[in-house]
């Protein structure tokens, strides 16, 4: 156990220390495949009431530290929560997610958007942060939880989720010059909305440019990686030693360029083996990652070789052990313990495997 004057395993990690075990944290951990969680949404049925409810969401959040205790803490949010506070209504709906209320089609809309100003717009985050921070102490790390300048794009343009990017692409290929000044405003935002995160109590931030994967990479270098950079270039002016990991879905074929975006730590999916994953990004890039969250359906026997396997291929310096997306609603629980016990044992156990 941490004691009361050591840093955090996560910290030590995203600083590059070499380590006995990686720290591991789950993303979607606070979520539904806990019976907690299933319960707590009987009573607060609206997504934005569990996340915007400091109450509600400080206990949402603690759910898995209470259960697991992961060596990261996330706050349970949304990554398009900072939208009304730029003039972008949204709801999010159970099983569907963020609705736009007025997707962004033209220049006056666009024009029409305003500074982000988190402590009016955002006034729980404050109370859920700090909370977060006094409860698991020096034992865990807190992450903050921050949505990319490209995949909040591409909702407040096509209004909702989407499996093509239709309307998002068509304006980008057709008309980019109103998508780039939204991309500049987002951009703005959400580095002011990181900054007051890392205020508020974040030790660590989470960029998830969740839908950037779908462009291809001439594509990407356009309208993604200059806007995560002029996000992560804002940050580091103000918070130059707060870690900061990129997650982008998809992102096998864009791992390089996700190394320069200016993070600190890149989020590996399970679509790239780990140890080709270090060797294209290079020794200066931790990493985050990468077991298929489907690993968690198999026998024990098959998720500790798993996680076994990704440590040794990982090295013992700059990785954070996770999974390559959000932890899958039909995972069973007792699965979701034993990886975070597996995880915990991995010194030991690699020496007997060894």
């Amino acid at each position: 156990m941490t004691g009361l004057n050591q840093v955090p395993l996560l910290l030590r990690a995203a600083r590059g220390e070499a380590l006995d075990r990686p720290p591991v944290w789950m993303m979607r951990q606070a979520g539904r495949y806990m019976k907690a969680y299933r319960d707590l949404r009987e009573k607060y049925p609206s997504f934005r009431e569990r996340s915007e409810i400091p109450d509600v969401a400080i206990e949402v959040s603690l759910q898995p530290w209470r259960a697991f205790q992961p060596d990261g803490v996330i706050l349970f949010s949304d990554i398009v929560t900072p939208l009304p506070g730029i003039g972008i209504e949204m709801d999010i709906a159970e099983g569907k997610g963020p609705i736009i209320f007025s997707p962004i089609r033209t220049q006056e809309q666009v024009d029409a958007l305003r500074p982000l100003e988190p402590e009016s717009a955002l006034p729980f985050i404050k109370p859920i942060l700090q909370t977060l921070r006094q409860e698991v102490g020096n034992q865990s790390t807190v992450l903050g939880f921050v949505g990319a300048p490209w995949t909040l794009a591409a909702y407040s343009v096509e209004g909702k989720g989407s499996k093509d990017y239709a309307v998002i692409k068509h304006m980008a290929f057709s008309d980019p010059t109103i998508l780039h000044q939204l991309l500049a405003k987002l951009s703005d935002a959400i580095a002011t909305y990181i900054r007051y995160q890392i205020d508020c109590g974040a030790q660590v931030v989470q960029m998830f440019d969740s839908w950037a994967g779908q462009l291809s990479p001439q594509d990407y270098d356009t309208f993604a990686l200059p806007y995560q950079q002029r996000v992560i270039r804002q940050v580091r002016q103000t918070h130059p030693d707060t870690p900061l990991i990129l997650l982008v879905s998809g992102s096998a074929g864009v791992l390089e360029r996700m190394g320069q975006s200016g993070a600190d730590i890149v989020t590996v999916d399970w679509t790239v083996d780990m140890a080709e994953a270090r060797a294209r990004l290079g020794s200066q890039i931790k990493v985050q990652g990468n077991l298929d969250p489907g690993v968690l359906f198999g026998s024990k026997a098959f998720i500790r070789d798993r996680i076994l396997d990704t440590i040794q291929k990982a090295g013992n310096r700059g990785h954070i052990l996770n999974l390559g997306h959000g932890v899958l609603p039909s995972t069973p629980e007792e699965n979701v313990a034993y990886f975070f016990e597996t995880a915990k044992q991995a010194d030991s156990l690699l020496t007997v495997h060894a």
